[in-house]
């Protein structure tokens, strides 16, 4: 069966990776998702003031409110996925679940910023996409247009 990871951070961004993922499985693809969320690592100061399985077990469940919102889309489509969540560099981290866990594709969002942006800040999905040796959809996100959504609606209301 065809596995696809898809980098998931709780962003609108992501979740219109996991759409655009999940849109496949319901055009006949027969794939499994592994959905990866990749917490930064703890702080000194985090460090200096918890304990590290304290931090630990709080960067886990952060993970997993992060990543409910995709469980919701997968199990509302009827997907067959994973969870994996870790802590580290969110690149080198989500490269790794990949390899490990045999994906032969990768899908994460992209915010759509200019090329000013991912200079001045960088871009996870940027760097994803360059150092991945697997085929990564980069999936942008389209703001939805209030004025198509309205004029949609009245279409609708119209018809009936």
């Amino acid at each position: 069966m065809f596995k696809i990871m898809i980098a998931v951070d709780g962003s609108r961004q992501s979740l219109q990776a996991v759409r655009a993922a999940v849109a496949l499985a319901q055009n006949g693809l027969q794939a499994q998702f592994l959905v990866a969320h990749v917490q930064d690592p703890p702080s000194l100061l985090e460090l200096a003031s918890e304990s590290a399985d304290v931090v630990t077990e709080a960067s886990m469940e952060a993970g997993m409110d992060l990543v409910a919102p995709a469980q919701e889309i997968l199990e509302a489509a009827g997907a067959d996925y994973e969870v994996e969540i870790c802590v580290g560099e969110p690149v080198t981290t989500l490269l790794e679940i990949a390899e490990n866990q045999h994906c032969q594709q990768i899908y994460i969002g992209a915010t759509g910023e200019g090329a000013l942006h991912a200079i001045l800040i960088g871009s996870v999905s940027r760097e994803v996409a360059r150092r991945s040796s697997l085929p990564v959809t980069i999936v942008k996100y389209i703001e939805p247009d209030e004025d198509a959504e309205a004029d949609m609606e009245e279409e609708e209301d119209a018809e009936e």
